[in-house]
């Protein structure tokens, strides 16, 4: 089996180009310099040279507060490079799996959403993924969504590393305490998509760590297990630090697809945290 990345050198996509694979697998991909999804023509071309069996898509414009201030790059990226991606796996006769983001929801929810549940994004990130998605649904019947959330890994800048930096330069630190949600290790979410892309299951997935949280309870076991125990931590309200784009208050996801298919859930975002603390570079 032939699978393609796009995104190939992002947080996600690098996780999958250096997954180790079994032998009847082949992974190939491309990043931003080998392939503009906002170029229609090149991802005809690209595809049709690698001709894969399912193509994962993680190429994305991810910067959720810079999108408030340039919603056009968003959507060119998230919804017109992902329309030109399902077009083109659309041609060579490949399934899509797309990534999507627990952003489509509104985090006014007080018990995890369901896949089925209604979406109302409040941001331009949110609302540039879920055009992404109504543009999958429209081309392919092959596809696959995953919304994923609060995504962490050994690749990129992400929240792990930047509490453990900034309690090496602080004696104490303020974390937010009331936004809920799930924490998302890229290695195990990288071995769902590929678990997920051998199987004709095709729908609506939530991705995320077993396991619920604040920003909070996160960095307290971030420092907990990074042997930082001395930092202080304070807990504090979302309004403590505005940003352009609002946050989910309460954006924790149910895997009903994942059980319901029989496929592998992803681990205790507990274990997976001390396995990346073991393991980043």
């Amino acid at each position: 089996m032939k699978l393609f990345v796009t995104g190939a050198g992002g947080q996600l996509g690098k996780e999958l180009m250096q997954l180790e694979l079994p032998p009847h697998i082949q992974i190939f991909g491309a990043g931003r310099d080998q392939l503009d999804i906002t170029n229609a023509e090149q991802c005809r071309q690209v595809l049709a040279a690698y001709a894969p069996d399912a193509v994962l898509h993680c190429a994305a414009y991810t910067a959720v507060d810079k999108a408030e201030s340039e919603p056009a790059a968003a959507f060119l990226v998230n919804e017109e490079g992902t329309r030109n991606i399902a077009l083109a796996a659309a041609a060579c006769g490949a399934k899509l799996c797309y990534i999507s983001t627990d952003y489509v929801f509104d985090g006014g929810a007080s018990e995890p959403y369901e896949e089925h549940d209604s979406v109302n994004p409040q941001t331009v990130y949110g609302r540039s993924k879920l055009a992404g998605e109504q543009a999958v649904q429209s081309i392919l019947d092959r596809f696959f969504i995953v919304r994923t959330s609060w995504v962490f890994g050994k690749y990129g800048n992400n929240f792990v590393r930047t509490i453990v930096k900034l309690a090496s330069e602080r004696s104490e630190l303020q974390v937010v305490s009331d936004q809920i949600g799930s924490p998302t290790y890229t290695l195990d979410l990288a071995r769902f998509l590929v678990e997920l892309v051998q199987t004709e299951h095709y729908g609506i997935y939530h991705a995320s760590n077993q396991g619920i949280c604040s920003w909070y309870d996160f960095a307290q076991a971030i420092l907990s297990e990074s042997g930082l125990d001395a930092v202080k931590l304070v807990p504090c309200a979302t309004s403590a630090f505005p940003r352009p784009a609002a946050r989910p208050a309460y954006s924790v996801m149910s895997h009903s697809a994942i059980k319901r298919n029989g496929l592998t859930d992803l681990r205790p975002w507990q274990e997976a945290l001390v396995h990346y603390l073991n393991d980043k570079e």
